[in-house]
């Protein structure tokens, strides 16, 4: 669910950056399917999320949403670090952000051609409400959670995610700040060894 993130982490590769987006959306033979650099952004874009999902400070801030949101703290971790990186996203790119997001929706819609289909319904909504830069407002996370809150298999109580993020915020503002530090070295780490 953090877009957001993968977006940035492309560091303004086209190519990187449709195939960090679609990274949950394709199986099989990646190299039948699609030109190198989208594999590797891809193969990026799994690396982050097995990096993510094992990193100690990811599994500190999820350890506090698990009491309440149970299988769903993953969810809702991405989602505040996005809403984190939106929020303060001067101090990581000097273009406003609005700017970058429509870069980003600009180079999916002209790879279009190849996006698969799982991932052409929420690129529809994603550009309509403009998930990229609502994701960091409290009303456009409200809107998020509540939707996500609506289509999940078993009860999550995502509607409540924001409420917990305001009683909670400068715990997970320093949880986000010092883990994507150390996310930002390793993506472009790993971009450079995916590209040799």
């Amino acid at each position: 669910m953090n877009f957001l993130a993968h977006a940035y982490l492309s560091f303004d590769q086209p190519k990187i950056l449709v195939g960090n987006f679609i990274g949950d959306f394709v199986r099989g033979d990646l190299e039948q399917q699609f030109e190198k650099e989208i594999v590797n952004g891809i193969m990026l874009h799994r690396e982050i999320d097995a990096f993510t999902d094992c990193h100690p400070l990811v599994k500190e801030a999820q350890s506090l949403l698990k009491p309440i949101f149970k299988r769903y703290a993953t969810v809702i971790t991405d989602m505040y670090f996005d809403y984190f990186l939106a929020k303060n996203w001067c101090n990581y790119d000097e273009r406003p952000l609005e700017s970058f997001v429509q870069w980003v929706y600009g180079v999916l819609r002209s790879h279009q051609a190849i996006l698969p289909k799982k991932f052409l319904y929420p690129f529809k909504y994603m550009q309509q409400e403009n998930w990229l830069v609502n994701y960091g407002t409290m009303e456009g996370l409200q809107r998020s959670f509540t939707g996500l809150s609506y289509r999940t298999a078993f009860e999550s109580k995502m509607e409540k995610a924001p409420e917990f993020l305001t009683l909670h915020h400068d715990e997970f503002k320093d949880y986000f700040q010092l883990f994507f530090a150390e996310l930002t070295s390793f993506s472009k780490d790993t971009l450079d060894q995916i590209a040799l």
